[in-house]
């Protein structure tokens, strides 16, 4: 955090910004309402040995009533606008089973003598120690969950329930300034006209920031002290974008803010006339904008982008946040639903790509790892798990009588690899056919391309695929062997470096050369000022988030490729990174 200026109290007119981690872009300007959840902080009593089991009671009518409080707010959103929130406060609801919470605070209010809310205190403590020595982000972040629980049997011990204080409607958009927001709270902040929030904790796939891109308004999280230099009523500006928050800004700054914020709206409003306009280059050439989703919930967002089909179906979001693994007839209908709703547009669904920052609940039988990006994960894990693999694979086929659905192998690395999967392909479609269960029996199988060695080697694995599909995010992270969830690294994540360039040039290349269809499906596709280089290597398939689709279907139709060409050839050349960014910044001038 940095402070333009000396705040004095009786100054809190004086401008200054603050930083942290911007985890949804855009522009918000309003007055701060300030939410400060449960205290942490409690009291402490000893009681006698007579009183240990009504204090052991009182401790588990608290847990049982944020227990239906959570089960309340789960039912209320799971077929809401809110839908996707429904499975963050599910693990809200585990962790209040876990024996962590169920039983350790009454073994120690027996142990010690003491209050309830001093037992959980030192329990909370405890579990919050433990987390010193993770290393792994997305379980690094899961400290937000467990103190987030703990603080919510705080309430219900006190007799207090959190609730976001709303106070009338201003002309002025309000915005959410608090310490942390649990999933609950925010299904609650949903309800009201808050038009982004700021929080001190969170991280960039913190639960906080997964539902702020879901909302898809301004959001920055790690501010770190926004609680404590903030005020009720300040009048504040967002720039979720470069993760910017500017505090009491003077006329001229707001000014500023103002008329970007009206820039965007009225891009906005010009975007949404190209929804029903195919996708081609002005040289007439066809560009197919597909769009990334995680949930059915998600099929509206893609109708509404205008894309052509869902290039990619994160599976693996059916399986987190909870202790059992979805059956078949349960995937099924989860891919039945999207295929359905699609009418007949493609949807390529990834089977799963658990492990690194994805984890399943229950599925912690393989001992941990020090780098589990580079561990036992998605194709990798499917295979030591053939029984989970075979009942997704069943479940995607079946689905498959509904409509267009693709088959995408997550992270390949060796030929072994690709023959295992394919061959488990076949009999899931065997036992499909002896139990007489309809399918398409030409569903076609695709690799994902996110690992060095399978960009490189393409040859071996082209032949066995029907498509590709490069996944820029892990293509990057293994390039340039940076965890791109690690902050103290991030600024080295390069999607520009020169290595990162010539392979994804190369499996474009490749792809062309074996006439098979290849898309990129990570944040690349996404990124508007990237969509001219990649139209230049070659690239005619893009997936991404249904809220960028627009954006780069824009700078598709406004796109020369004879012009492009040579400089998109000269970026392939250059090694400077000056050099690189004049060129990118030629290219899209």
């Amino acid at each position: 955090m940095t402070a333009e200026g000396s705040r004095a109290a009786t100054a809190s007119s004086v401008s200054f910004t603050m930083h942290g981690i911007g985890v949804s872009g855009g522009i918000a300007i309003g007055h701060a309402h300030l939410f400060a959840g449960m205290s942490a902080e409690v009291d402490h009593y000893e009681i006698t040995g007579l009183e240990v089991i009504r204090e052991q009671r009182r401790y588990d009518r608290a847990v049982k009533e944020v227990r239906d409080e959570l089960s309340e707010l789960s039912d209320s959103v799971r077929h809401g606008p809110s839908a996707e929130l429904a499975p963050f406060v599910n693990v809200h609801r585990l962790l209040l089973d876990d024996a962590a919470f169920s039983e350790a605070p009454r073994d120690i209010i027996r142990e010690q003598h003491c209050n309830a809310e001093w037992a959980l205190r030192a329990q909370l403590d405890e579990l919050l120690a433990q987390f010193g020595d993770i290393q792994d982000p997305y379980l690094k972040e899961r400290e937000d969950d467990v103190r987030q629980v703990a603080e919510r049997i705080l309430g219900a011990l006190a007799g207090t329930q959190r609730r976001i204080a709303i106070k009338p409607v201003r002309e002025d958009a309000s915005i959410l300034v608090a310490r942390d927001l649990s999933p609950a709270d925010v299904i609650l902040f949903r309800q009201h006209p808050f038009a982004a929030f700021v929080t001190d904790l969170g991280g960039a796939t913190s639960h906080t920031a997964i539902i702020a891109r879901s909302m898809n308004i301004p959001a920055i999280v790690a501010l770190h002290h926004s609680r404590s230099f903030i005020h009720e009523d300040e009048l504040i500006i967002i720039d979720g974008t470069q993760g910017v928050v500017i505090v009491n800004p003077d006329r001229s700054v707001l000014a500023e803010y103002r008329l970007k914020q009206n820039q965007a709206r009225l891009e906005r409003d010009k975007l949404k006339r190209l929804k029903s306009a195919p996708a081609a280059t002005l040289d007439g050439t066809p560009v197919q904008l597909y769009a990334n989703i995680e949930l059915p919930s998600d099929v509206e967002s893609v109708k509404a982008s205008g894309a052509t089909g869902v290039g990619l179906f994160r599976s693996e979001f059916l399986f987190m946040n909870r202790r059992d693994l979805p059956d078949e007839d349960e995937q099924y209908e989860a891919y039945r639903e999207v295929v359905e709703g699609l009418k007949g547009l493609p949807v390529t669904i990834r089977t799963l790509d658990l492990g690194a920052d994805k984890t399943v609940e229950g599925q912690q039988d393989h001992d941990p790892v020090t780098n589990p990006a580079l561990g036992l994960r998605a194709i990798r894990y499917c295979l030591a798990e053939p029984q989970v693999f075979n009942t997704q694979l069943r479940a995607i086929l079946r689905a498959s009588r509904h409509g267009k659905v693709l088959i995408l192998i997550p992270m390949l690395t060796t030929w072994n690899e690709l023959s295992q999967a394919l061959a488990a392909v076949k009999q899931a479609k065997e036992q499909l056919r002896d139990e007489g269960v309809k399918f398409d029996d030409y569903v076609p199988v695709g690799g994902m391309i996110e690992v060095p060695a399978a960009a490189i080697a393409l040859p071996m694995f082209i032949r066995k695929l029907d498509f590709l599909s490069i996944g820029t995010n892990d293509l990057i992270q293994y390039t340039l062997a940076i965890d791109r969830a690690d902050d103290k690294v991030a600024h080295l994540y390069d999607p520009l470096h020169p290595a990162v360039l010539a392979l994804i040039a190369g499996v474009i290349r490749t792809a062309q050369q074996h006439e098979k269809p290849v898309a990129v499906c990570g944040e690349m596709a996404g990124d508007v000022e990237l969509t001219r280089m990649l139209l230049g290597f070659g690239l005619r398939h893009f997936s991404m988030h249904p809220a960028h689709l627009l954006g780069v279907k824009q700078r598709v139709l406004m796109t020369s490729l004879p012009d492009i060409s040579p400089i998109v050839a000269r970026i392939l050349r250059a090694d400077e990174p000056e050099k690189m960014q004049a060129l990118i910044e030629k290219l899209n001038s």
